[in-house]
């Protein structure tokens, strides 16, 4: 399935909804005289994410506390790995760590750090995700999982009503999933689809790469600690997949948050190809912020709970979401458009439990339509 240039929004009624967004989001950076990128906030937060997932680990290396008190440290590792990808690679994959690329470059292979590939990152949530979000098949993210459903166009199966349960089993192992496989299954799916457009030659050396990259990975998590510091392998792997376990858990709920919950749409493009829709408007339809006055938590996700924001303007670090928040509400409102939010983390939690209830037992809206 070619999946590159399958889809275009089409602004209809010529909205002129995020012009005037744009132009008023610029102006703040000019009044204020800041910078749209990384502050000493931001510098200071990758100190203290990186910190959480090193340091840990070479205190089990050094010390090899007891092994309640190493599995203690392994989920703070977790909490680690989950706050790189959420505030640190994240935003650097975006651009809107630094005006200069290169920096954007380094701190983006922190992804690597996690065991993660870079350039399927890419290719999966800038392109794919943020460019069609909600969008069956365009939207990597809520594509057919066969044992969870996040679409009401995907195939619904007996298994799904009980969804609400057993997904967040599956959020937890994500990220163990993409370390061992998912990488490989996307390398190949995106050359199938046209997403990668990479030359055959660039692809075989990002193989080569992203094959190094996972192996660095393991020996120095599980080859280090055995070979060199002595310690057994079975102390070892329970304290990795727990901090996999963590990390996976966090991320996907909090990324779930924005999108698989109550009021959200999931549009479906026309017999041409087309979305009748403004693509900001679309981005406004099909997220919805949580929590946005909780500073505590705003600081830890990287602002992935002011996902209308980060839709919007991508390329703008997050620190800078709160203050621009403000602006994106009011013009919304001013153009008659609805700014969805949940108040807290637990009504988003619980309104993302309502939409998986409610998927698992939807019927595939176009099978109920033919």
């Amino acid at each position: 399935m070619k999946l590159k240039g399958k889809v275009k929004f089409v602004n209809k009624d010529k909205n002129q909804f995020f012009h005037t967004l744009r132009k008023r989001v610029d102006q703040h950076f000019i009044e204020k005289n800041i910078s749209r990128h990384a502050n000493g906030t931001m510098v200071l937060k990758s100190v203290v994410m990186l910190a959480a997932y090193i340091l840990p680990f070479v205190f089990i290396l050094l010390f090899q506390p007891p092994f309640a008190l190493s599995l203690l440290l392994w989920v703070v590792m977790g909490l680690g790995v989950a706050g790189i990808g959420m505030s640190v690679m994240h935003d650097a994959n975006h651009g809107a760590y630094s005006s200069n690329p290169r920096i954007n470059d380094l701190m983006g292979c922190t992804l690597n750090l996690a065991g993660g590939g870079v350039l399927n990152w890419k290719l999966q949530h800038n392109i794919l995700h943020h460019t069609y979000t909600n969008v069956v098949p365009m939207d990597e993210d809520i594509q057919d999982r066969v044992v969870v459903r996040l679409s009401p166009h995907t195939v619904t199966r007996f298994i799904h009503k009980f969804q609400w349960i057993y997904a967040f089993f599956f959020y937890g192992i994500l990220t163990l999933y993409w370390v061992l496989l998912k990488d490989f299954v996307q390398f190949v799916s995106f050359i199938r689809s046209g997403v990668n457009t990479q030359t055959k030659t660039e692809n075989q050396l990002l193989l080569v790469k992203m094959i190094v990259m996972k192996v660095v990975y393991f020996l120095v998590l599980f080859g280090v600690p055995v070979i060199y510091f002595n310690i057994p392998f079975s102390y070892i792997l329970p304290g990795f997949l727990l901090m996999h376990f963590t990390a996976g858990m966090v991320l996907t709920v909090v990324f779930q948050l924005a999108h698989t919950v109550e009021g959200t749409a999931h549009p479906v493009a026309n017999e041409h190809g087309v979305i009748e829709n403004d693509w900001a408007i679309h981005q406004l339809q099909t997220t919805v912020n949580f929590a946005r006055h909780n500073k505590w938590l705003s600081w830890y996700v990287g602002g992935l709970n002011f996902q209308i924001e980060h839709h919007l303007f991508p390329r703008i670090c997050h620190v800078h979401y709160p203050d621009i928040a403000p602006i994106v509400k009011q013009t919304a409102e001013e153009y008659g458009l609805v700014y969805m939010e949940n108040e807290s983390f637990t009504a988003a939690f619980r309104s993302h439990v309502a939409t998986l209830q409610r998927f698992g037992t939807l019927p595939d809206i176009n099978e109920a339509i033919g």
